[in-house]
């Protein structure tokens, strides 16, 4: 016999309980639980083996082919997607409020109808003369945009199945987006969930290709169920600052292609502009005797990026306690270079405030920093510049080895072609035949370097 089920569903993680309770035993969010209709239980059970549909199984070597892209006319979003939009595929991109993500898409939107496409734009956050207005700002009044603003999933896909399917759809944003057929107000976790479903399930069946906007939360997570960035082939992240010109669109999941490819943008007063050289954004002319400053290869997917790290030290009087101050690399990763300095190489920053800072406000997670950071580091507490024409880069093992990275000699190219001569770098990529003419010398520790460096015997 079946029975009604009551279920309490946490609204920032999705996870169910049987009863209310004031915190999430999950997320440990508070007061997050709320009650949603869970359908109906069956008390006896159910023959799973008859009654359903035989599925035709294939080989894992059967032919495929590509699936077919849609470039969107922005190389940048492009990049990232892995060469443009598939047909039929559901793109989730999410970002800071005010960074960007409606305006990127709208010049999507734009540049693909002006091509003959047909493109609908489902805005549930702003009414439709608001939309025309930024496009109007945008210099893209006059492309031949489907416009609407509606928030009822019913209506969205009823409207556009009376016809020929639109090749683009987005949606902006799915927490604002109501399906029917469930209960809950719009933004909870049933509601994005359902709301996703049905969109998906349209997009697979007509051939269109749907974006989806998403909210985050206060941590730079979407926010909603974690299941949507499963249903959805590829999840894009929109990153930056609203003080900085530059925005960065990373790829976190892509079914069609690769990952950690990124795009980077620059906000300017005609919406947001490609930067083809993104090293030069983080870059800065700094005069040879400036000390402190060393400028690193990092790698976003297979394109590198030039940044240049800062590093200060300033000595206290005896008894103060020092300050260790990280802009845009990890405080615990400082901490293990500080120690690796003062243990293996003879350093001293007990009385110093340290301060490191990546230029431009760009955010380094990559291990291959850890040779740079040291040399900036070293260049800071000695105040001696580091030569004006060499990068750096290099792991660093707790033992003073410094270790081979990843891609070295796409780190070599992409330096020589911005005029740098020298690298630092580990042992082995001395050995590296496809330096672009750069001078590469290779140290096994980093006291050698140190050493080299102060001039120690």
């Amino acid at each position: 016999m079946a029975k009604l089920k009551k279920k309490f569903v946490c609204q920032q993680c999705g996870s169910d309980a049987p009863r209310w309770q004031g915190q999430c035993e999950d997320c440990g969010g508070w007061n997050t639980l709320a009650e949603e209709s869970g359908g109906t239980v069956f008390a006896a059970r159910h023959d799973l083996h008859s009654g359903g549909r035989a599925l035709a199984l294939s080989s894992l070597d059967s032919a495929i082919a590509l699936p077919p892209r849609e470039t969107t006319g922005i190389a940048e979003l492009d990049r990232a997607l892995g060469g443009g939009l598939v047909a039929g595929s559901a793109t989730l991109i999410g970002g800071d409020p005010g960074i960007g993500k409606s305006t990127l898409l709208l010049q999507a939107a734009a540049r693909m109808a002006l091509r003959g496409l047909d493109v609908a734009y489902i805005s549930g956050e702003e009414a439709a003369d608001q939309v025309r207005l930024r496009a109007q700002r945008l210099g893209l009044g006059s492309a031949p945009v489907q416009l609407a603003s509606a928030t009822s999933v019913r209506d969205i896909l009823t409207t556009l199945s009376r016809g020929d399917p639109p090749a683009l759809l987005i949606i902006d944003s799915i927490q604002t987006m109501h399906s029917d057929l469930i209960e809950g107000a719009p933004g909870t976790v049933s509601q994005v969930r359902a709301s996703a479903q049905e969109l998906i399930r349209f997009a697979k069946e007509r051939g269109t290709a749907v974006v989806l906007v998403g909210h985050v939360t206060k941590d730079g997570s979407i926010a909603g169920p974690r299941v949507l960035e499963h249903m959805v082939d590829t999840v894009l992240s929109f990153e930056g600052e609203r003080s900085h010109q530059y925005r960065i669109l990373r790829a976190i999941k892509n079914r069609f292609g690769g990952t950690d490819e990124i795009g980077v943008f620059a906000m300017a007063e005609q919406g947001l502009e490609e930067v083809e050289n993104p090293s030069a954004l983080f870059l800065t002319h700094r005069d040879e005797n400036v000390t402190g400053a060393t400028v690193f290869p990092a790698l976003e997917g297979t394109r590198p990026v030039l940044v240049e790290i800062q590093a200060l030290t300033v000595r206290l009087a005896s008894g103060a306690t020092p300050r260790r101050a990280v802009v845009g690399w990890d405080s615990g990763r400082l901490a293990m270079i500080l120690a690796v300095l003062e243990a293996r190489c003879g350093l001293s920053f007990a009385t110093c405030e340290v301060y490191l800072n990546i230029a431009g406000g760009y955010r380094i997670s990559d291990p291959a920093a850890d040779l740079a950071v040291a040399a900036a580091l070293v260049s800071a507490l000695s105040e001696r510049p580091v030569p004006a024409n060499a990068v750096y880069f290099g792991e660093l093992a707790l033992s003073g080895e410094i270790r081979p990275v990843a891609h070295s000699a796409l780190r070599l190219r992409e330096s020589a072609k911005l005029g740098f001569e020298r690298a630092m770098t580990p042992a082995n990529v001395a050995q590296e035949k496809d330096s672009g003419g750069m001078r590469v010398e290779g140290y096994r520790t980093l006291a050698l370097y140190v050493d080299q460096m102060l001039g120690r015997g």
